[in-house]
Formats: structure tokens, sequence, C-alpha cells
């Protein structure tokens, strides 16, 4: 096992960083603030055309059948440009949900349009506080009905891949049976809504699967995410403490912050190196997947909630006005701690994954 990119996904990466800077500066998301908007389609389009969208698609469906660390190469970068583009939703989780249990009929009708961004997919599991996944949403007869709550990027979806029933269907969100109602979201960038689904038609998955090896595969892309926010937060604090003078002398200069960015860039490359090694383990050894992928999101935000506090501390007071840019990452890094399950879900599968956890046996 090696926790070290190859030269193609080192290409890859710069590719991505590249695509990402020309796109989606942080000027522009400030505008996509200002405009309301639900989402930058002028990215999602250069995604496409880039085939990011299609990473972890196989060849057969349009895609480019890339592995999950190629995939996660990609969710890193996005992450550290803070992006406003359904990735997560439409491909890390609605794509994969498809691939895992869906029929070959399915595969070959939403598959190619999703790798291709002609179509975008949201994920609706939670139905407010409690589990990660909530199942009160019943599905009979070809029909779904029931409350899911909140579901990011439902606005810009043409489909949402449903949990019900512990089965997962597709509800086209353009039908008289489905209401969405958006709701107040800290994160300007990722809107989240109510869908309300009053005997809507679904289209269900056919294949058993387990829920949480789902959720484990999307805590791995989370984490990639994560560790790319919180790199970007890093480098911002080192270059403005760099730069700021206290006393005649560079604010880096002083211990103090040496020491605070330096914990900083350790709990990232920890954070990194569980994120390579559960990236590796959904490929290569499922059974320890669920161990491996909590490990990685525990790590992964932790690493993230330090370094998007720390980056507004170093800043100072103007870390907290609207122009500079700490405020994209700490709002991102506070709706990621609540994304596919909150610390002690992960947590608890990181305790019962251990041998002779009592959790496990039971």
């Amino acid at each position: 096992m090696n926790f070290d990119l190859s030269d193609e996904q080192k290409m890859l990466a710069d590719t991505a960083r590249s695509v990402l800077a020309e796109h989606s500066p942080f000027d522009r998301l400030r505008t996509l603030i200002d405009a309301k908007a639900e989402w930058d389609d002028e990215l999602w389009r250069a995604l496409a055309e880039m085939g990011f969208l299609g990473a972890a698609v196989p060849e057969a469906h349009g895609g480019l059948g890339l592995s999950e660390l190629d995939l996660g190469v990609v969710s890193e970068a996005l992450g550290s440009a803070n992006v406003a583009v359904p990735f997560f939703s439409s491909i890390v989780l609605a794509a994969n949900a498809i691939q895992l249990a869906g029929s070959a009929e399915q595969k070959a009708q939403w598959l190619p349009r999703l790798a291709s961004g002609q179509a975008v997919a949201c994920f609706a599991g939670a139905e407010g506080p409690g589990p990660v996944i909530g199942t009160k949403t019943g599905l009979a007869d070809g029909r779904v009905s029931g409350t899911k709550t909140p579901v990011a990027d439902a606005g810009v979806a043409d489909i949402a891949i449903v949990a019900c029933d512990g089965a997962l269907a597709i509800v086209r969100l353009d039908q008289a049976g489905v209401t969405r109602q958006r709701l107040d979201s800290f994160d300007q960038l990722r809107p989240h809504y109510r869908l309300t689904f009053d005997r809507a038609e679904a289209d269900p998955l056919p294949a058993t699967i387990d829920l949480a090896d789902l959720l484990d595969r999307a805590a791995v892309q989370a984490a990639f995410e994560a560790v790319g926010g919180a790199t970007t937060c890093l480098t911002m604090a080192r270059d403005y403490a760099m730069e700021r003078m206290i006393f005649g002398r560079p604010l880096a200069s002083y211990q103090a912050i040496k020491h605070k960015l330096a914990d900083i860039a350790v709990a990232i490359e920890l954070a990194r190196s569980n994120a390579y090694y559960a990236a590796w383990a959904a490929a290569e050894a499922p059974d320890d997947l669920p161990a491996a992928a909590a490990a990685a999101r525990l790590t992964a935000l932790a690493a993230f909630e330090a370094a998007a506090r720390e980056n507004l501390q170093v800043h100072g007071g103007i870390g907290y006005t609207f122009e500079a840019n700490c405020h994209f990452f700490y709002r991102r890094e506070r709706l990621l701690a609540v994304n596919v399950g909150q610390r002690d879900y992960w947590a608890d599968r990181l305790i019962a994954a251990q041998p002779g956890s009592q959790a496990r046996a039971a």
C-alpha cells in the first residue's frame, strides 16, 4: 500500500486545481451568494467537459472508471476551492447508489446523464434529527410518501435517490407529487431542502444493499473534501501571518503562531493518510472499510475544524468580514460536520468495528 499519489493522480490533481482556479475564484463565490444562486452551473459544465463528473462511473456508462482514490483526488481539489456544485450529492452519493443497487436499465438510463452533467441527482436519506438515514418514508405500489429533510442540492436536482423501507428508489422531482421547500442553511453555497412526497411515482432500485456501506463510501469522499478545505485554511493562515506585521515583526515569527499552524499541519497529514487508507480499503479490503471510513471521517473533521477556527483567529477582526475569505471555509466546515452523520455516529461505528467489540458481536 503506497500512501502517495501516482504521477497520473498528481496530474489529475493539478488539472482539477487549474480548472477551479479559472472558474471558481473566491470573488465568484461572493457573486453567487449576492445573487442567491442555487449553484455554480458554469463550473458544473466545466467539470463535465473535463470528465470529472464521470471519474468513478464505469466506462461502459460514459465515465472514466477511475478508482476510489482517484475520486478522492477530485473531492480534495473541490474541497480546497469550497465549490458551489452538487458533486457530493449527485456523484458521490446518488450515482454510487445507482451503480451499487440499480438494474441494468436504470444504470444505462441515469449514469451516462449524471457523468455528463446533463442530469443532477440528490440523495434523500435524512428525516430530521436522529439516525443518519431515516426509514419512515413509505414505498408501496411504486409510489413514495413521506418527508425527507434536510436534503442537499434538491433545488437543482432532476431526481432524488430516496431511502425508504430499507430500500432505495429513484424519484423524479418535477412531478406533481413532490414539493420542495428551501431551508435556511448556514452554508449559503450548499442549499438544503425539505422534500415532501405525496404518492410520488418511484422506480425502486432492485438490489438490496447495506445503506451503512453506502455511507462509509461517502464518508471517505467527505474526508477528502474536508482535507482539501483544511489545507486551504492552513495556507491562508500561513500566508496572512507572514504578511501581517505586529510590533515590527511578522506575525508568523511568534512562537505561539508557529505552534498553532504546525499542529494543524500534523492533523491534516493524519487525516489525509487515513483518507488514503480508507479509499484503498473501499476497493481492496471491504471488511476494513467501516473502521477505516470512520477513522478518516473523524480525523478529517477534527483537522478541518481546527484549521477553519485558527484561520479566523490568525486573521483577527478582518477574518470575520464578508470581504475576507475565511467565512467560506468556516461555514463549509460546520456543514460537513453534520453531513452523512455527526461525530457520534462515526465514533460509535469506529468502536463497533474493533475486534472484540460488544457492539460488533451484537
